[in-house]
């Protein structure tokens, strides 16, 4: 999973408010930056999972896109052409036109079916309104294991932690009641919850409601094994803020995908890609995520998160 960061076109499109993002905004939105913003992006998903497999990732979640056509024209770039990425989108109900998207291989992921679920957060809170929606695709990994995919950006903290959990959680249990009915009907389901949550992994949407644990032995029957658990307490983050790390990338795991003796794809590793060239070398970010922007003034960065993965695994065999 990776969120862009504003990851937007310069052409202003009259039904959102993306006026910021083009070149008379307040951001000076230029082609030049956007085409640099590319190739920023395309060298950081080209190296992910290369030292596993050279052909990256077989599939990814992604955050904070304008449309389906910025994603297009990442993926076709030289070093990710090759892959041969297609992508899913929905328009979703976000003012400023922020979205999520699914990015996958076809020689690894058959696409089987895609769903935007919309999140009205007046059903959370008073004066809510509609907000990102959440992605759900299904699909098979290499001809053998299906796989439900629900990939989200939940609402900010923006307003305080404490004042807006309650959006997070709404969300949250949006995803469960999903997760449950698949769940309940298959116990081995393979299901990954994805996204940049704005909670870190101790907090009550991921402990409390989505039931994830830091455990494998832990896990209840409908809940999920969180990797990024240790991590966190370790520390270890994907974004900073006022010099404390936070770790809202995540990627949650079903009970399916923990039986290592199984035929199918089971869980290995969990990994935080976050080479040197991606951290910021000066300036008070120094040692943060090197960021697209500072403000409103362009940075000549990559995104202000670090992007998450994990390795699957499989038997061979002979």
């Amino acid at each position: 999973f990776y969120n862009l960061e504003n990851f937007f076109d310069t052409i202003d499109d009259p039904k959102t408010f993306d006026n910021d993002f083009t070149p008379k905004g307040d951001m000076h939105y230029t082609a030049d930056i956007y085409f640099d913003k590319i190739k920023r992006l395309e060298e950081v998903v080209s190296q992910i999972g290369t030292d596993i497999s050279p052909d990256g990732l077989a599939f990814w979640g992604t955050a904070e896109i304008e449309n389906k056509e910025v994603v297009e024209a990442l993926v076709s770039q030289p070093k990710l052409k090759s892959r041969n990425y297609q992508v899913v989108h929905y328009n979703g109900g976000d003012p400023r036109s922020i979205d999520c998207g699914f990015v996958y291989n076809p020689k690894y992921f058959k696409l089987l079916k895609s769903h935007s679920i919309p999140i009205d957060l007046s059903k959370a809170v008073k004066d809510g309104k509609p907000t990102r929606d959440v992605l759900w695709v299904t699909g098979i990994l290499n001809a053998t294991d299906t796989m439900d995919i629900f990939i989200g950006h939940w609402p900010s903290r923006r307003g305080g932690e404490e004042l807006t959990a309650p959006m997070r959680n709404y969300v949250a249990k949006t995803i469960k009641q999903h997760t449950n009915s698949i769940i309940g009907l298959n116990p081995n389901a393979k299901v990954i919850v994805m996204g940049d949550l704005n909670d870190n992994p101790t907090d009550e949407s991921l402990i409390k409601i989505l039931q994830s644990v830091d455990k494998k032995e832990k896990i209840k029957p409908l809940g999920f094994y969180n990797p990024w658990i240790s991590y966190y307490n370790k520390g270890i983050g994907t974004l900073a803020h006022n010099d404390s790390w936070g770790l809202f990338d995540q990627i949650i795991l079903s009970k399916g995908f923990l039986d290592t003796k199984q035929s199918g794809y089971f869980y290995y590793k969990a990994n935080i890609f976050n080479k040197d060239f991606m951290i910021q070398k000066t300036g008070k970010y120094k040692g943060y995520p090197k960021r697209t922007w500072d403000f409103n003034i362009y940075n000549s960065g990559y995104s202000d998160h670090f992007p998450t993965y994990i390795t699957l695994l499989k038997e061979i065999k002979e």
